[in-house]
């Protein structure tokens, strides 16, 4: 845990020091969103319903020429899967439920703003996940214990920015990500990554 906090610390740091680099040229805001998160086997297999959440993030880019930026994300994301099953090991009755993972995911991303206005913009680059809590919805069971603390995956999406005034903006977009270890602390069969989707709204201030 203590590695972690370090981790996020230093991600911070980094994301708000860019900010006094060059001013015009940064932007900094945050983000609501409504999150549809699966997990599926490596090879796309045996995908699970979706858990319907939410997620809340700040973020900040800073633009390189009029066209590309470098953007990073701090978001508490909450991914899972809905209609799992739980067996206790006591009386071995298995338990139909939903599994919540919460994670704080932090992306770093290419962002490419095209359109007349360049008003329009694609992002991608990797993204690491770090486990804040993990349980079941029926039992409320800490199941942390069964996962990784960390996950790796590729984080990408398409937005449109719309002007308030010189120094702000709202923004919507679509989010994704796809996970490229395994969830699982232990697994014997094929690796588990995890996949979720989100539609947020947010607001941009322009330094």
């Amino acid at each position: 845990m203590k590695k972690q906090l370090l981790i996020i610390t230093t991600c911070l740091f980094t994301l708000f020091s860019i900010n006094a680099q060059d001013k015009g040229d940064f932007e900094f805001g945050g983000h609501l969103g409504l999150n549809l998160a699966n997990v599926s086997t490596i090879y796309g297999q045996d995908n699970t319903d979706a858990r319907v959440a939410f997620n809340i993030g700040a973020l900040g880019e800073y633009y390189f020429s009029v066209r590309w930026g470098v953007k990073m994300k701090i978001i508490y994301d909450n991914k899972g899967w809905s209609d799992g099953f739980f067996t206790n090991e006591d009386n071995d009755v298995t338990v139909i439920t939903d599994f919540k993972l919460n994670y704080i995911t932090v992306p770093v991303m290419a962002n490419w703003h095209f359109g007349s206005r360049r008003n329009w913009y694609l992002n991608f680059g990797p993204y690491a996940g770090f486990l804040i809590n993990a349980e079941d919805s029926e039992l409320e069971i800490d199941v942390k214990e069964a996962f990784n603390t960390t996950e790796f995956g590729l984080a990408y999406g398409i937005g449109y920015k719309f002007s308030l005034n010189e120094k702000s903006k709202l923004f919507v977009e679509y989010d994704g990500q796809s996970g490229l270890t395994d969830i699982f602390e232990e697994n014997g069969g094929d690796s588990v990554i995890s996949s979720r989707s989100s539609f947020n709204l947010g607001i941009l201030f322009i330094l």
